[in-house]
């Protein structure tokens, strides 16, 4: 079982650490994926790290702002979102994979869950 928390609402320019916490298995025997369902519906991947860490990816428009990282002792993988702005508005969720690859084509072999957080970027 996957468990996001750390959404919520912050004002444009804030932060926000989002959490992805597994729970029955080792979350660093797969890769992470992080994406946002975003208010109209569309679905997008943001970010995604590899099993020990060493490998991560960014879409366009969060890189530079968002960072994502793991710790093993914790089970636990983590997205740091800085600067945020209202596009970033959206309910966020963390999955695992079943291998290493990180794609927003429909093809990334998903394995679990979690039930998403929401994240309001609003004045």
């Amino acid at each position: 079982q996957l468990v996001e928390s750390g959404g919520g609402l912050v004002q444009p320019g804030g932060s926000l650490r989002l959490s992805c916490s597994a729970s029955g298995f080792t979350l660093g025997s797969y890769p992470i994926a992080w994406f946002r369902q975003l208010p109209g519906g569309e679905r997008e991947v943001v970010s995604c790290i590899n099993n020990g860490g060493s490998s991560t990816y960014y879409s366009e428009p969060v890189k530079g702002r968002f960072t994502t990282s793991r710790d093993s002792a914790l089970n636990t993988a983590f997205l740091q979102m800085d600067s945020l702005k209202p596009a970033d508005t959206g309910v966020y969720y963390c999955a695992t994979l079943r291998y290493w690859l990180c794609s927003d084509d429909g093809t990334a072999p998903y394995r679990d869950f979690g039930q998403g957080t929401p994240v309001t970027v609003s004045s």
